[in-house]
């Protein structure tokens, strides 16, 4: 309902009457009231006359009425833990493929071997839900997918020079403005879910860590509308994998890799590796030229570019 008043209220971008609007939606002139008090506690900008509505401002908070079509789907809070942590609860109690957990803040977010991520106000982080019907041996193709979707978006959407590092960062001019991290549940040789989490600097302020991260605020030089980049996110990640065809995903993330023919570190639980990264196979596997001319290959692991 709330999705439905701001729809009428963006539409005609006048004051409209409580009578009208809900003549349109089926409520009472009550109803209508309360929803728009309840809009203006999240910070919309509404103003009420004697003679209705009118919205003048709108808040970039991405709750589930902002994007429409997929409201039941969107599940919003303005602070977590970790989104990872809610999304894995809904999948395990069955939620619904392409199910989004956002958060305005973590108090808990982590990236790749446990590290924390940093989920200060102002950035976007959000796990989606999939349930893809493939054998696990090719659930590293989504994440790729993933990456390769955000890059595309930042590069032809919003004209920033993303580049993907393997396994799934995304940086622009060598500094991180995105990372990503999955995990998969399955049933002997069939997926019963992949949740991908992903964290987009966005409008945080970074200035502690400004040597390793940036933000598309600080690239752009304004404000970016979180709401407006993960609807652009979703939609296209849905589109690509609706195509239900992911065998030449790796190759064309290799189009925007910045990892590829340098010397990199890999870091694991178990070991670090160095060598030159030769190439990635169709599965997401780095192939590693190590210092003797052998070749190791490794699925997992942190990368640090080394030259």
């Amino acid at each position: 309902m709330k999705s439905q008043i701001l729809h009428i209220l963006e539409k005609n971008n006048r004051v409209i009457s409580g009578d009208t609007i809900g003549a349109a939606l089926g409520i009472s002139r009550v109803s209508v009231w309360k929803r728009i008090r309840e809009l203006q506690e999240l910070d919309y900008k509404i103003i009420i006359t004697s003679k209705g509505y009118q919205l003048v401002d709108t808040t970039d908070t991405p709750s589930s009425w902002e994007f429409s079509g997929r409201e039941s789907k969107v599940h919003y809070f303005p602070e977590l833990g970790s989104t990872m942590d809610i999304a894995r609860e809904m999948a395990r109690k069955g939620c619904p493929h392409f199910t989004v957990v956002v958060a305005g803040r973590q108090t808990r977010g982590r990236g790749r071997l446990k590290r924390e991520w940093y989920s200060l106000e102002g950035g976007l982080y959000f796990t989606l839900v999939l349930r893809p019907k493939i054998p696990p041996i090719f659930s590293a193709r989504l994440i790729f997918c993933a990456s390769l979707t955000l890059a595309h978006l930042l590069n032809k959407r919003l004209s920033v020079p993303a580049q993907v590092k393997w396994p799934n960062d995304i940086l622009v001019r060598g500094r991180k403005i995105s990372g990503m991290l999955s995990e998969m549940e399955a049933e002997g040789d069939r997926v019963t879910f992949i949740n991908i989490g992903i964290g987009i600097n966005v409008n945080n302020d970074l200035a502690f860590q400004a040597d390793r991260a940036i933000s598309l605020r600080e690239i752009l030089k304004k404000s970016v509308s979180r709401k407006e980049l993960l609807s652009m996110f979703l939609d296209a990640f849905e589109n690509r994998l609706e195509q239900k065809n992911l065998d030449h995903v790796v190759s064309e993330w290799k189009q925007y890799a910045t990892t590829l023919n340098r010397k990199i570190r890999i870091v694991t639980q178990d070991e670090v590796s160095e060598g030159l990264a030769k190439d990635v196979d169709e599965n997401g596997t780095l192939i590693l030229e190590l210092a003797d001319g052998s070749v190791k290959k490794i699925v997992h692991g942190d990368c640090f570019h080394l030259g």
